[in-house]
């Protein structure tokens, strides 16, 4: 069976011109937007269980931020079965789908995932690697700020620290993150093509490469670096 998948389609021929002023508000201001409860309390069951899985220390953490209906989240936890890996999503219908077995070594958890990173820094995580596989792309200009590279929660994201993946069958958007994450850092990462070859992590990955279309990636070794996040003095 053929898979097939539309070409995104953008009213921009290049990198939004408001990418390096949206990180640099997002670094000055803090996001002030209260934690829903619902994920509070689903980040306090991934702290029990990280923390129970975890014993001597010796299993290093994995974040795969958005994983849909978990199936990179179960691959993840095959590659790397010295690691634990949590996976993220804010769908319960995604997360229910069957998907085979999770292992012992990973959980799926239904969370705001904003609010979700918010919660794993202020807890002190540092994931070794962080995966965004194919993020919703928000295409048009206008949603630059719905991009995870123009949201108040990119230092966040950055300040956690360790591997950073991020992949897209978008060029523009691998290359606004790109920008984004030298305006807050300094690091300088390169957007490449990638060829899955029959490896695929998503769903979307699997589609995508199907049909026809280029994927890109860009990968980026950070810090933790908690600093990075602005502090709110209004809540000090």
């Amino acid at each position: 069976m053929h898979a097939t998948s539309r070409p995104i389609a953008t009213n921009q021929s290049g990198p939004h011109r408001d990418v390096e002023k949206r990180v640099d508000r997002a670094l000055r201001h803090p996001l002030r937007k209260p934690v829903a409860e619902h994920t509070r309390a689903a980040f306090e069951r991934a702290r029990e269980w990280y923390q129970r899985q975890a014993g001597d220390g010796q299993h290093p953490l994995i974040l795969d931020a958005g994983c849909g209906v978990g199936v990179s989240t179960r691959e993840l936890a095959r590659q790397f079965d010295d690691h634990l890996v949590i996976g993220v999503d804010r769908s319960a219908d995604r997360l229910s789908r069957e998907h085979g077995e999770v292992g012992d070594n990973a959980l799926l958890v239904r969370a705001d995932l904003v609010d979700f990173w918010r919660l794993a820094l202020a807890a002190g995580w540092q994931p070794v690697r962080h995966y965004l596989l194919y993020p919703n792309p928000y295409p048009k200009s206008v949603h630059l700020k719905q991009r995870w590279h123009g949201h108040p929660v990119l230092p966040t994201i950055l300040a956690l620290g360790g591997r950073l993946e991020l992949r897209s069958n978008w060029r523009l958007y691998v290359e606004e993150f790109a920008l984004a994450l030298t305006r807050a850092t300094g690091t300088a990462a390169a957007v490449e093509p990638y060829d899955p070859g029959t490896g695929y992590l998503t769903p979307f990955e699997r589609k995508y490469h199907a049909s026809g279309q280029s994927l890109w990636r860009l990968v980026a070794e950070l810090p933790h670096a908690p600093e990075l996040v602005p502090c709110d003095t209004e809540r000090s």
